[in-house]
């Protein structure tokens, strides 16, 4: 395996990293929560739009599965007679203003994840760092809803729903916040959201979602195959969270080599090269930026998000649609 240093070995525990950076991880949650009152009290300006905003986001650093839900939560939208627009910041791409992302669009430009979305979403997809224009350029282009992909820190856009990801198996780690720990903002910010979703198992209060698939396609091609017909792989992830992926390549039966890289991760020829001529497998996430490098033997598994589908009945009662 690669060294990759995993902040969450440290996060897990109250150890000697968070004795360190509490103070600073003290000042870092006294300002989010300070900033987010600034907001609710109206002392900054919150921009509201003509249509409902659904924002959907972490109070942990990431790894969550945000964008399966948000692509399982906009084709239930759609299949309401909606029309539903993304937008979010394009992390990993080098952007700066309001960007159509297309199926096409080059990675390096509209990230990794907002290409990975474009291919999949039953609407149009805005990247932009700026997220109140993103939103309005997804009005001015017909969507009826819009759904802000890492949102819940972003107060200064108005929203009508607030759904938060978290990790089942890791969830709020020491309970710190960064650097100190995983936490965006303080732990209380969980309980104040509309709807809480956890990937693997859920607590009291929480939806379940779980991450399926089984089959793996070629990278820049249209062949495909069951992901245990592989049986040995070096596998590659640059995500959140690595070690889930290659757990649930290992859960189908395969004999993992395993390769994490850092989120977003920007792919070279050599990074793919290993001492054996195994196939290599990764997710979808890190295929679109790989398409460029297509060769045999690169392989990725695009995954679904399963939830309870009482969870959009509630979604769809609250916005009355």
């Amino acid at each position: 395996m690669r060294a990759l240093s995993d902040p969450w070995r440290h996060w897990a525990t109250r150890g000697l990293w968070s004795r360190l950076f509490r103070p600073a991880g003290a000042l870092y949650c006294a300002v989010a929560g300070m900033r987010r009152r600034l907001y609710r009290a109206g002392l900054r300006p919150v921009r509201v739009l003509p249509v409902p905003v659904i924002v959907v986001g972490n109070v942990t650093v990431g790894g969550t599965g945000k964008t399966p839900f948000v692509l399982w939560l906009c084709a239930r939208l759609a299949g309401a007679g909606l029309r539903p627009g993304i937008v979010l910041r394009g992390y990993g791409g080098d952007n700066r203003g309001v960007l159509r992302v297309a199926a096409d669009s080059d990675p390096r430009l509209a990230g990794d994840e907002a290409v990975l979305l474009a291919r999949h979403a039953h609407g149009p997809v805005v990247a932009a760092r700026d997220r109140v224009a993103g939103a309005h350029a997804l009005v001015d282009a017909g969507c009826g809803i819009v759904v802000a992909d890492d949102g819940l820190q972003h107060h200064r856009l108005g929203r009508s729903l607030e759904i938060g990801l978290l990790d089942g198996a890791r969830r709020f780690g020491n309970g710190l916040c960064l650097p100190a720990g995983p936490l965006r903002e303080p732990r209380s910010r969980w309980d104040e959201l509309d709807f809480r979703v956890t990937q693997g198992e859920a607590a009291r209060g929480e939806w379940s979602m779980r991450l399926v698939g089984d089959r793996a396609r070629m990278v820049g091609g249209d062949a495909e195959m069951p992901i245990a017909a592989l049986r040995r792989v070096h596998a590659v992830a640059g995500i959140g969270h690595p070690q889930r992926f290659f757990r649930a390549l290992a859960g189908q039966g395969l004999e993992v080599i395993a390769h994490p890289f850092p989120d977003h991760h920007r792919y070279r020829a050599r990074d793919l090269v290993f001492d054996t001529d195994d196939p290599v497998i990764m997710t979808e996430k890190d295929a679109v930026k790989c398409e460029r490098l297509a060769r045999p033997g690169l392989w990725y598994v695009p995954v679904q998000a399963v939830i309870d589908e009482g969870l959009w009945r509630e979604v769809r009662a609250r916005l009355a649609i």
